[in-house]
């Protein structure tokens, strides 16, 4: 009887601790999740600011003492505020994973994550010239209509205003028609020509613009938002989203700035990839080290991404992967 007594007693005993343990091991994490805290400085594509919003807001809920600074802009522009100023800048988002590549790494980062998709597209709004005629077939015609106006995004700042050319040699090409790249980069006025692509969006619908270069992505959102809005698909020949034609999009060309000043670059059209990465002038790599958890988990970030119109790769790819950080390192595992 008094053995049964022990062996009860001894029992319950560890129990007792694992029970402990159990209630430990809640109370770390949810500690952790507490003590995460200060700002999170994030710059970005343009083309990302509303999937990013869901994104800040969706992670600040779960960090409630982190502050999520964002600062949209054109890909290469912000790249430049990196290399070029100094700017402290815990996440890098390039819409094209290249500018991390050539103008970012190696100096100010050691890894890129290739993690979305897109395609290039053509936005118009209800008012627009011709808005009842244009397709996927005869937009070339009515773009290059007296008294139409149509932009695109600066090439040196911006991936998208370097795809809208890259896509005008393609479309030559493709449609058969001759001169069609110099007849649309002729009737294309330097103030048409934008910092940002989404600065054009403003211009669609105010009427400064009939039509717009842009992504899919972008024109699902403003779209949704704004039902006056509208956008034409392209045929996947050219409109840099297939990796089918990555051969044929190689041979458009476009000249851009390089690293340093009187430095050029030939950049080849390509699929349309996102890359991000933690560069070196970052503050606070912890916050930024669950951030990327979060954005990678297909339940959260990438989730949100999807819903709000962002396209993304069914496997994430990472150039440098051994430089990523160990918390990270499970995503190309």
């Amino acid at each position: 009887m008094f053995k049964k007594k022990i062996l009860w007693l001894i029992i319950l005993m560890l129990g007792v601790l694992v029970l402990g343990g159990c209630q430990d091991a809640s109370n770390d994490v949810e500690m952790t999740e507490n003590q995460l805290e200060g700002n999170l400085v994030i710059y970005h594509a343009g083309s990302l600011t509303i999937p990013f919003e869901s994104l800040e807001q969706a992670f600040e809920e779960k960090y409630p003492k982190v502050d999520v600074i964002r600062t949209p802009g054109g890909s290469r522009t912000i790249a430049r505020k990196v290399t070029e100023f100094g700017d402290s800048v815990d996440i890098l988002c390039s819409a094209d994973y290249t500018v991390i590549d050539t103008l970012v790494m190696p100096k100010f980062a050691n890894w890129n994550a290739l993690f979305a998709e897109n395609s290039m597209v053509i936005m118009y709004s209800k008012e627009s010239k011709y808005a009842d005629e244009i397709t996927s077939e005869n937009w070339y015609d009515v773009l290059t209509q007296e008294g139409v106006n149509y932009g695109h995004s600066d090439p040196n700042a911006d991936p998208c205003g370097y795809r809208s050319v890259l896509l005008w040699q393609l479309a030559e090409n493709h449609y058969g028609v001759e001169g069609l790249n110099a007849k649309l980069l002729e009737n294309c006025p330097e103030k048409n020509v934008r910092a940002k692509s989404v600065e054009l969006i403003a211009m669609l619908e105010t009427g400064a613009l009939d039509y717009a270069f842009e992504y899919e992505s972008v024109g699902k959102q403003r779209a949704k938002k704004n039902p006056d809005l509208m956008y034409i698909k392209l045929p996947k020949e050219i409109n840099l989203s297939s990796i089918e034609y990555k051969e044929d999009y190689a041979k458009s060309t476009i000249e851009l700035d390089g690293k340093a000043p009187g430095e050029f670059i030939t950049k080849k059209g390509q699929p349309i990839v996102y890359s991000l990465t933690m560069p070196n002038t970052g503050k606070n790599n912890e916050v930024a080290i669950e951030f990327f958890k979060f954005l990678f988990d297909k339940e959260q970030g990438l989730r949100l991404l999807e819903e709000a119109g962002q396209p993304v790769l069914d496997n994430i790819k990472v150039f440098g992967a051994e430089n990523l950080p160990k918390k990270l390192q499970y995503i190309v595992k």
